[in-house]
């Protein structure tokens, strides 16, 4: 928790909501609270009245783990980046990490707000919450959109793009035509949104994507693809209670609804790791095949599913359980109409023999993750099947015509009775589950993990025991000695949010830098004296520069000795001189360098005003910019985005200046220093083209009379401007010159700005460039 910005602090709230729910828990009167606290439901109380809610212990202890993980829910959000300076991505990434924590802060507030707009009976805040979350998802489309360009390919961008704007679209127009009644418009944009399956395949497409692009975790991946696989299960209802205590169906549709924080914590971490230092890179690996085997069993393992399907073909039957068992009747009574389809689907390819196609695919493949994979999928729906079989009832003799209650999922005639009066649903899914099984089993035989996998729970074992056993081992003569941390060489977050350096000694500070540099692999329990002597070798070979001893250190530890100068240079004299003296040099050329613009600046004629200015600024030093423009911001009532605004693309345009109301541009040369003059008047100046290259004149409207021109980057700020902190309509005309310098610089500008009331918009150019 310590490598993350508000670590501790998440981990505090994420303790301390666990411990109210344990309260709850253990005060056994309060589990109508507990209930309302883990599942947010407030419609309990309502619906029993003056009866009291008594939670089973058994259903306490499930709430109190659901607890738990929105706690480990509540930690990843709000820990925040990894600690650190925060790694420049550009302003698209900017702009997604914030849209992912809107939604992330807009989601929190849903889950807050749905009690009270129940309890208040506000339910016209329902829309508009909706569409707020639709417009922040639409807005996550683009930026993912614009933030893997160049990542993935172009196909996969625009299917996802296509896919969020449709579902979202879709979703915010229906919401807006429910509420003015457009019972039409609703129903054409509910069909836009396919009931949520555009939003999957959005998802997914993302999720393909993030895997690719070293920006995000595999962590980051599964725990999104945990929340695509929760969706689907995502209850639609809510759990209400009657005189029997706890609906069945809708008690684990509530729970289910309670668990599913993943969603959540996707986009939190997909946020937070958007900042975090790229990793570098990773050598693909190709992956590890199983041996091959003889056919036969192999043949047998793909063949055994189509046995029970084939049985069932042959008498016209293609499901593989059918109307049959709680499950079925979970998804079919209890489930949304596309949670309905989906089993359905599965339903048929299992029916059909499909499992043959994937354990197929297993054998000539043969890699540990598609095995993987295989085995698990068939186990998974073998048990599906046997609980299928084992919780199937009969159908009663004098049912008639065979109906089944919820969604309409089976073609009309399937189940029609025999000539002996009884329904026919297929084979027993017990069938189908020993297939399978039996399948599961021979791809395990026939392709066991490599023995590193297979013991290494017995090597866990081991090595447990044999840590245990060495704790009670005397201590060798050889003192551990004191371990200097990676969390204690970072700085320290304070209440007042300003970072702490750490006291550190001088060989601690060492220890922390030499780790940093990753020259050598140090385990993080190493101690400093190890560290230490470790380093202290290094500066004799340094020192020694003998070239049969730094060419064995190249071939046995991978150290070249050039690398070495640096990380030693505080524990190592020879290595620490040739830092200084580099250090000394590098001084020498910013000293000369500076000292050079200052004669170029200092040797450019003084500007002399035709007309007596009511202020004029002659800066004295050089300036420079990082990316050649000076610019100024400030607040309008319509709230722009000064990056949105077009501006620049004017200014390139025009080649020196541009301006919009509360935004004003000019453009320089950003490899040569600047030589800069300002003068603000109380009326119009006359004009001056003599001596200089460009000379160009906008309108400026300043919404609070402080007109400080500045690059952000470099940090050059330029004086006001403005008359007196005067509001209002200004004239900016903007001078520039390039003139030949015979020094270290080849060359340099002059910029002469003068600010003046007037009420033109109108920009003029008094000299176009002869050359820029």
């Amino acid at each position: 928790m310590g490598r993350h910005r508000f670590g501790r602090i998440a981990a505090l709230v994420a303790f301390g909501y666990l411990a109210v729910l344990g309260i709850l828990a253990l005060a056994g009167d309060g589990g109508d609270l507990l209930w309302t606290v883990v599942t947010r439901d407030a419609g309990v109380s309502w619906f029993l009245g003056d009866e009291t809610l008594t939670v089973p212990w058994g259903l306490a202890v499930v709430l109190v783990l659901i607890g738990a993980l929105q706690a480990w829910a509540l930690w990843q959000v709000l820990r925040g980046r990894v600690r650190g300076e925060l790694t420049p991505r550009g302003r698209v990434v900017g702009l997604l990490r914030l849209a992912l924590y809107l939604s992330v802060g807009n989601s929190l507030l849903g889950l807050v707000s749905a009690p009270l707009i129940r309890a208040w009976e506000a339910y016209w805040l329902w829309p508009v919450t909706v569409i707020v979350s639709g417009l922040l998802r639409l807005a996550l489309v683009w930026l993912f959109f614009l933030a893997l360009r160049g990542v993935v390919s172009r196909g996969l961008r625009l299917f996802s793009v296509v896919a969020g704007t449709v579902a979202w679209v879709s979703g915010i127009g229906y919401e807006i035509a429910s509420a003015f009644d457009a019972r039409s418009a609703a129903q054409i944009f509910d069909l836009g949104g396919a009931d949520g399956y555009t939003w999957t395949a959005w998802s997914v497409a993302i999720l393909i994507a993030q895997a690719r692009d070293p920006r995000w975790s595999a962590a980051t991946v599964r725990i999104g693809v945990v929340a695509q696989v929760v969706s689907l299960l995502q209850p639609s209802g809510i759990v209400s209670f009657g005189g029997n205590g706890f609906p069945y169906i809708l008690t684990v549709y509530t729970l289910l609804g309670a668990a599913a924080v993943f969603g959540l914590v996707w986009e939190a971490r997909s946020a937070h790791e958007l900042a975090n230092p790229l990793p570098g890179p990773v050598p693909r690996r190709s992956p590890q095949r199983a041996a091959a085997r003889g056919w036969p069993l192999a043949a047998v393992a793909i063949v055994l599913p189509l046995i029970p399907a084939a049985v069932n073909l042959a008498q016209g039957r293609y499901l593989w359980i059918g109307p049959r068992g709680v499950i079925e009747e979970f998804v079919r009574v209890d489930a949304s109409s596309r949670q309905a389809l989906i089993w359905l689907a599965m339903d048929a390819v299992v029916g059909v023999g499909g499992p043959a196609l994937l354990v197929l695919a297993a054998v000539l493949l043969r890699t540990r993750r598609v095995l993987r994979f295989t085995t698990l999928t068939l186990t998974v729906a073998a048990a599906v099947g046997f609980v299928s079989a084992l919780t199937a009832t009969p159908v009663p003799d004098d049912f008639g015509e065979f109906f089944y209650e919820g969604t309409q999922i089976y073609p009309d005639g399937l189940f029609t009775p025999g000539s002996d009066g009884e329904i026919f649903f297929g084979v027993s899914p017990s069938w189908y589950s020993a297939a399978l099984l039996a399948s599961a089993l021979l791809l395990m035989v026939l392709y066991p993990a490599a023995p590193d996998r297979r013991v290494r729970h017995h090597v866990l074992l081991a090595g447990v025991a044999a840590t245990v056993a060495l704790a009670f081992v005397p201590v060798a003569d050889q003192a551990r000695g004191p371990v200097t941390a990676a969390e204690d060489c970072a700085p320290r977050e304070t209440w007042t949010g300003e970072p702490e350096e750490p006291a550190l000694t001088r060989d601690q500070r060492f220890v922390c830098s030499f780790r940093n540099a990753g020259l050598v692999g140090f385990a993080a329990t190493t101690p400093d004296s190890v560290i230490l002597a470790h380093a202290r070798r290094l500066c004799g070979v340094y020192t020694r520069d003998d070239p049969q001893e730094v060419a064995r250190l190249q071939a046995t530890e991978g150290l070249k000795r050039d690398a070495l100068t640096y990380p030693l240079a505080d524990i190592c004299p020879s290595a620490g001189a040739v830092v200084a003296a580099a250090a000394a040099e590098q001084d020498r050329e910013i000293e000369e360098w500076e000292a050079d613009a200052q004669r170029m600046c200092d040797s450019t004629p003084r500007h002399r005003p035709l007309v007596k200015p009511a202020k004029a600024t002659r800066i004295k030093e050089p300036q420079w910019t990082d990316y050649g423009v000076v610019e100024t911001y400030e607040p309008t009532e319509d709230g722009g985005d000064p990056f949105e605004d077009g501006l620049l693309e004017r200014a390139q345009d025009d080649g020196l200046v541009a301006a919009l109301p509360g935004h004003l541009m000019i453009l320089t040369h950003s490899d040569y220093d600047l030589c800069v003059t300002l003068e603000t008047y109380t009326r119009r100046p006359p004009v001056e083209t003599k001596g200089w290259d460009h000379v160009a004149e906008v309108g400026y409207d300043s919404p609070t009379g402080q007109i400080v021109l500045m690059d952000g980057l470099s940090g050059t700020t330029f004086p006001d401007l403005s008359l007196n902190g005067r509001a209002g309509r200004y004239r900016i005309r903007v001078h520039y010159d390039w003139f030949e310098w015979k020094g270290l610089q080849q060359g340099g500008q002059r910029l002469l700005i003068m600010a003046f009331p007037g009420k033109s918009d109108k920009p003029i150019t008094y000299r176009k460039p002869r050359r820029r």
